[in-house]
């Protein structure tokens, strides 16, 4: 199994930037896909981000495409999400993800999950 961590989290005015990390832990020795989502209050939780097992390819939302990008360093186990332009419906509780498998194509179901970190963005 793959534990994970989410950090960054916080408020911030639209038009701002924040960087969440995500640190994994036990099974990180095989290949895994990270992704994140995110759920706002009263609604269901939706896709955000998605990247390889290598970094090598990476899917996006529509309604981030452009403003966030999706990274990770496997030499430290720790995947990111650097997240620009921020707006007020990007407000909501972020997950991170992972998959055993190398994570290509969007859709799939994620095995794995952190416990959330808060975002909130202010207008």
């Amino acid at each position: 199994q793959v534990q994970l961590v989410e950090s960054g989290g916080g408020w911030v005015q639209a038009g701002g930037s924040l960087r969440l990390s995500c640190a994994a832990s036990g099974r990180t020795d095989r290949r895994y896909a990270m992704g994140w989502f995110r759920q706002a209050p009263g609604k269901e939780r939706e896709f955000v981000a998605q990247i390889t097992w290598n970094g090598g390819v990476t899917y996006y939302s529509a309604s981030v495409k452009g403003r966030f990008a999706i990274s990770r360093d496997n030499a430290k186990n720790t995947g990111f999400l650097q997240m620009n332009s921020l707006k007020p419906e990007d407000t909501g509780v972020y997950y991170c993800a992972a998959r055993d498998g190398l994570g290509y194509g969007t859709g799939i179901e994620f095995d794995y999950w952190g416990q959330g970190t808060q975002v909130t963005v202010s207008s």
